[in-house]
């Protein structure tokens, strides 16, 4: 078996507030027939909200694994699954924020003034038609200033007009299927909401990653927009703010943050396991 393992402490994150320990984890597991190319992304990484004490990633049997950052700077795995039963398991004690930063009022971002790396968040992708959008955005947050005011209320729209439905069985759907449906998984809701963002030129961005508190338990999905020189946290499959996340990976769209890829013919996934427990004090 194969295992790695990183070991750190810190008692706040960036936003100064109150602060969570959580223990994630999560197990994959595979039936392969023939040997199988991977990528996976299932490594948290430390940063602005977020530090990870402790960590352990379990390959069963072990294989070699390439480790690399992608165009996103997520951490990815790239490995072959040799034929038969085939096992990822994760965990790990990560510091995060207990709350999440509200900000209403906060401007808008005008265009030329965003950072270069943030300009790629504007533009519409696979499951984000944003293009699509502009008529319907602008008539959501008609009246509505400009900026982080908007956004809260595109979020609030999708809450009330959206059914958030883990039991969703519309697959891979883009934001104007949602838009029909008027259904879907967290990341459905997340799509909509970013094509909507997007759509009045708003930067807005998928974050993948685990939420405390969760019902059903899962992975879990939702976005990010850039107003006020800053990322800010939206999720309308929840009932309003709420901290305890845990990220794994930013990105365009889902097509970005899978947990997994495989290559060649379909794998039969046996189980998949998610938990996120609060942790009494500081990992010891």
């Amino acid at each position: 078996m194969a295992s790695l393992r990183h070991g750190g402490a810190l008692t706040l994150t960036k936003e100064g507030g109150p602060a969570m320990w959580l223990r994630t984890g999560c197990k994959l597991s595979f039936s392969v027939e023939f040997p199988t190319p991977f990528i996976l992304m299932l490594r948290s990484r430390s940063g602005a909200q977020q530090w990870v004490a402790r960590e352990s990633y379990t390959l069963t049997p072990s294989v070699q694994v390439l480790e690399y950052t992608d165009f996103y700077s997520n951490l990815c795995q790239r490995l072959t699954a040799p034929p038969g039963e085939f096992s990822i398991q994760t965990s790990a004690d990560v510091l995060t924020d207990q709350v999440i930063s509200v900000a209403p009022g906060a401007p808008f971002d005008e265009v030329p003034t965003l950072p270069a790396d943030v300009l790629l968040y504007l533009l519409p992708s696979r499951y984000c038609e944003s293009d699509r959008f502009a008529e319907m955005a602008s008539a959501i947050v008609a009246g509505v200033a400009p900026g982080y005011d908007q956004v809260a209320c595109i979020t609030d729209w999708i809450r009330r007009e959206v059914r958030f439905n883990p039991a969703a069985n519309h697959t891979q759907m883009a934001a104007t299927e949602v838009n029909e449906y008027r259904e879907g998984v967290c990341r459905d809701l997340a799509h909509l909401g970013i094509a909507l963002c997007r759509a009045l030129s708003i930067p807005a961005r998928i974050v993948a990653g685990y939420l405390h508190g969760l019902v059903p338990m899962d992975l879990h999905a939702w976005f990010e927009a850039y107003v006020g020189g800053r990322w800010y946290t939206f999720d309308a499959s929840q009932d309003g703010p709420r901290g305890g996340r845990v990220t794994i990976g930013y990105g365009r769209d889902a097509a970005d943050v899978a947990i997994f890829t495989q290559f060649g013919p379909a794998l039969a996934l046996h189980e998949m396991q998610v938990t996120v427990e609060l942790l009494e004090g500081a990992p010891g």
